[in-house]
């Protein structure tokens, strides 16, 4: 699954299986927790998402 060129992405679409980054779903959310990832932006009570630039910022840098 392709990343939108801008906007928000949810945590399926960073994680494996359909996103770019080879973690686990638990183990992205306790590096958001301990600040090792982005943080998210809550879009309504029941939606968490990370801004698109965020993520292709942690991807470039983990690849240098």
């Amino acid at each position: 699954m392709k990343m939108p060129a801008e906007g928000f992405v949810r945590v399926n679409q960073i994680v494996k299986p359909h996103g770019p980054l080879p973690l686990s779903r638990a183990h992205w959310l306790q590096g958001v927790k301990d600040g090792r990832y982005p943080k998210p932006v809550k879009l309504s009570a029941r939606i968490t998402a990370w801004r698109v630039e965020d993520i292709r910022a942690l991807i470039q840098s983990l690849s240098e």
